[in-house]
């Protein structure tokens, strides 16, 4: 087995994914959270297990040849990247629901899909849905955001 630039990169994301598993491990619970379905470490395990999962697949696959025919799109990889530092900083000043709306939006949009109509279908019932999921089927605090809070208050 060839050590190839895709291979290093799975061994890469791989020792990321442990390092991001062993510090959720010191995420603090509360007392009485151990009979809790879903607690402040669930989603960073699963996300560290599907990331150490994702690159052994990675670097046990056959060569890069089979994986990557083409040359990556860097602009779109640094507009993603972008749109995500974006995304982070409006979730504070427009809450989950809006800002999450408007990143599947723009993500749907840079990724080609030249539809505003199709990308609103797409992002509003995913974001209402998932933000249903968890404040009212998981009890999880989202907060509303600063303009949320200053047109209600």
């Amino acid at each position: 087995m060839h050590l190839t630039k895709e291979r290093l990169g799975g061994l890469l994301f791989l020792l990321l994914s442990l390092a991001y598993g062993y510090h959720a491990t010191q995420i603090p619970g509360y007392p009485g959270d151990e009979y809790e379905p879903f607690t402040a470490s669930t989603l960073p395990y699963a996300l560290a297990g599907v990331g150490a999962l994702l690159s052994l697949i990675l670097i046990c696959s056959p060569g890069g040849e089979r994986l990557h025919k083409e040359r990556g799109n860097w602009r779109l990889v640094f507009a993603l990247l972008l749109l995500m530092l974006v995304y982070g900083a409006a979730l504070t000043w427009l809450g989950f629901v809006i800002a999450t709306m408007l990143f599947l939006i723009g993500g749907i949009l840079l990724m080609g899909n030249s539809s505003l109509g199709f990308a609103c279908k797409v992002s509003v019932p995913f974001t209402l849905i998932f933000w249903a999921l968890l404040t009212k089927g998981l009890n999880v605090y989202l907060e509303p955001g600063w303009l949320f809070t200053q047109l209600m208050g």
